[in-house]
């Protein structure tokens, strides 16, 4: 019998496998996922089997050393995904795996957390009124494991406040038994949920569910693979804000769990997993529901992944690394608010998740279903050729009204006040209307700090981060000036720091989160304020704690940035004012208008949700951008038609496929020489294929944290050619110290 070989990838982006001879000890262990220890040159490295073959050829190979984990970490169709991952990305094989696993799971450095259990033992001689006569405590936990059946011992003692001797004092009687069990750390562990009905579907609902439900029984009898066969088409779901987009999913869950497969649902940020936890388990009271994303500890991320891996859990709820859930039998995956920027990622492996759950449904013979108010041009662009199923939700639930947009032009404030203020007076008088019917209302500004930026007037010196081409933020409450890109930070000054100036009469022009927080705090010195961005929310749960006292109405005015301007639902918010329409408008970014006109469509949404008519008052110096015309108008379809004809002409995307290569280098000549060099190869190989190539030119935030960046785009309608080209030109080239060159493709960002 030949000798069985291992593929083998190591924990170094080499983008390379090797191979391993399996000793025979291990032959009946050793499988594709397996995590392993191998020689590798003169020390020991850790990799994943990524295959097995009974032929290699390198005469001499070493043998694996050992088996890190008794059971696969990845299945064979989540191996096939990071490869599908590193072929389309251009990235190193291993990275794409890494990525897969969550750093607690690679590392096994945790393992689950054995706690002492009590439960009740023999009380049969127990005399009840002299025990709690004489010791009342002890009464009291036989009482209470009398009625649960069993608890974990530190539990009783946080819940009767009694100490451990107490415990070792009725153990010792044999009243109860102690054991080592295993406790789970669950994040959303100890809260109730009152179990919900499905509701009634209108028309257009019970269409989108139709698709739905026939996408997951044609997923279920098709061929699974990238070629299958009867796979069904993505279901891409377009319903205006409170259209009622999350009871198709949970109805659609119900179905896929009916007929006995799993299900993975994607929310784009954090601050939407609690209440997105908490409607789902009230819907599904009797299964098993598994949270991941950034935000848990290292010990509740390895018992959720492992609860998963073991099909304990069958719906998983969370970010984009979510995406990779090894969810036993997977028959459907939810993509919510798929137009997200947040379902990007930024370092390599550069995958979007909507995209990538798009691939694994088809490994795993599945169906996807994609849901949003505002789709990206790439979704609606696949459903207007028949890629997608596309079922539209126009109106909201119940026949509520969409709120009443209002654009204030700030050109004509600012002449009125003399000067540009946070509020506009008909915002001002909105809020305090509000406040006086006991209302409630969100504020949106998606920047955080006091200031944009702190300059001299009298020399002109504007403070700018050292490492980035950006001016520093001005953070009042810590008197820091704070960079965004790199956090390089330091104390606010009391003069110009222009040696030749030294003026004390320093400026804080622009406006953040802090800002808007301060400016309403002194209007309004009665209401409850709350500010929430990444700077207010330190403290892990904060954002729960947050959400749930607005929900509850002990806060009058939320503060955000975007992280509350999509998904929540306060049926009590009636007012929703954005501060600065214009954040975003105009940076150097074919997806400008897109994000902008998002942006504001999903900020809207929050207002009018109850039954109480919503009103939106939207502030901006270019109230008769396109993008603001058609928010204010919640008109999708115009914007769409609008912007994919500007698409069409500059053969932008989704018209064209675009990966975007930026050379970094501390040495800014050095960089835009490797750039150059660079870009005339992918030329040669490019030729007679009909693709686009830019000029190299300076990224548009030219320096980040010291790096000087060039840039060159790429396009073709035919995104495989254009990859394969980029990588062939990358292949085996050794660049010079100090130079990295970075692949994003489809990228989101140009900046």
């Amino acid at each position: 019998m030949p000798p069985l070989i291992a593929k083998v990838v190591v924990d170094l982006a080499l983008n390379r496998e090797f191979d391993y001879r399996v000793p025979e000890a291990l032959a009946d262990q050793v499988r594709p996922g397996s995590r392993v220890t191998v020689p590798f040159g003169r020390r020991m490295a850790q990799g994943y089997v990524v295959g097995l073959t009974d032929h290699s050829d390198r005469l001499h190979l070493k043998e694996i050393h050992s088996l890190v984990t008794k059971l696969p970490l990845l299945t064979d169709r989540l191996l096939e995904l990071t490869r599908w991952m590193a072929r389309y990305y251009v990235c190193p094989v291993e990275l794409c795996v890494k990525t897969a696993l969550p750093e607690v799971v690679r590392k096994a450095r945790i393992s689950w957390k054995e706690r002492e259990f009590a439960r009740p033992g023999n009380l049969a001689g127990v005399d009840w009124d002299k025990l709690r006569r004489r010791a009342p405590k002890q009464a009291q936990v036989l009482e209470l494991l009398q009625r649960e059946g069993g608890l974990f011992v530190a539990r009783i003692c946080e819940q009767l406040k009694t100490d451990h001797a107490t415990i070792k004092r009725l153990a010792a009687k044999g009243w109860i038994i102690l054991t080592d069990r295993i406790e789970e750390r669950d994040p959303f562990g100890g809260e109730v949920f009152l179990p919900t009905e499905p509701l009634p579907l209108n028309p257009a609902q019970q269409h989108a569910l139709d698709l739905c439900q026939q996408a997951i029984d044609e997923a279920a009898k098709a061929r699974p693979g990238l070629n299958g066969s009867g796979l069904p088409r993505p279901v891409l779901i377009h319903g205006v804000t409170g259209s009622g987009k999350t009871e198709v999913y949970l109805q659609a869950i119900a179905h896929c769990l009916h007929s006995g497969r799993g299900c993975i649902v994607l929310v784009p940020e954090i601050s939407l997993t609690p209440q997105t936890v908490e409607r789902f388990r009230a819907r599904f009271p009797n299964q098993t529901i598994a949270v991941l994303h950034s935000h848990l500890s290292a010990g509740e991320r390895h018992d959720q992944w492992h609860k998963i891996r073991q099909g304990q859990a069958h719906i998983v709820i969370g970010a984009r690394s979510a995406v990779f859930a090894p969810v036993p039998s997977l028959g459907l995956i939810v993509v919510d608010e798929e137009h997200e920027t947040s379902y990007k990622q930024e370092e390599a492996p550069r995958y979007n998740a909507r995209d990538v759950a798009v691939v694994r449904a088809r490994l795993e013979g599945a169906a996807v279903v994609l849901g949003s108010a505002t789709p990206s041009l790439e979704s609606y662009y696949n459903a207007q050729r028949g890629r997608y199923r596309l079922a539209e939700l126009p109106e909201r639930v119940d026949n509520k009204k969409m709120p009443l947009i209002r654009i204030v032009d700030m050109r004509q404030e600012a002449q009125r006040q003399k000067g540009v203020h946070v509020l506009s007076n008909r915002l001002y008088q909105a809020i305090r209307d509000r406040l006086d019917r006991r209302e409630q209302v969100i504020l949106f500004l998606n920047r955080r700090g006091y200031a944009t930026h702190c300059f001299c007037p009298k020399c002109g010196h504007v403070m700018k981060c050292p490492q980035c081409s950006i001016a520093l933020t001005y953070h009042r409450r810590d008197q820091r000036l704070l960079c965004h890109l790199c956090q390089h930070q330091q104390p606010a000054p009391s003069a110009c720091p222009n040696p030749d100036c030294r003026d004390p009469a320093i400026r804080y022009a622009g406006m953040g989160t802090e800002k808007v927080e301060t400016a309403i705090q002194t209007a309004f010195p009665h209401a409850r304020v709350q500010r929430m961005d990444t700077d207010a929310l330190q403290r892990k749960n904060l954002y729960r704690e947050i959400l749930r006292e607005f929900r509850q109405g002990k806060i009058d005015i939320l503060v955000g940035t975007q992280m509350i301007a999509k998904g929540l639902h306060f049926p009590n918010v009636t007012l929703v004012g954005i501060i600065y329409a214009d954040m975003a408008l105009h940076l150097p970014d074919f997806r400008a208008g897109e994000r902008t006109f998002q942006l504001l469509v999903q900020v809207a949404g929050r207002a009018g949700r109850g039954d109480i008519e919503g009103e939106v008052i939207v502030q901006s110096f270019t109230p008769f951008h396109p993008a603001i015309q058609f928010a204010r108008q919640h008109d999708y379809r115009g914007f769409y038609e609008q912007e994919i004809e500007f698409r069409e002409q500059l053969r932008y995307p989704p018209i064209t496929r675009m990966v975007l290569l930026t050379v970094r280098s501390r040495n800014e000549e050095k960089a835009h020489f490797i750039a150059r060099a660079l870009a005339k190869d992918l030329a040669t190989r490019l030729t007679g294929q009909p693709a686009l190539l830019s000029e190299v030119v300076p990224a548009p935030l030219a320096r980040i944290e010291g790096w000087y960046r060039f840039q060159i785009v790429a396009r073709s309608e035919n995104i495989l050619a254009l990859t394969a080209a980029v990588h062939d030109t990358l292949q085996g080239q050794r660049w010079p110290e100090g130079v990295t060159v970075q692949v994003d493709v489809d990228p989101i960002s140009l900046l």
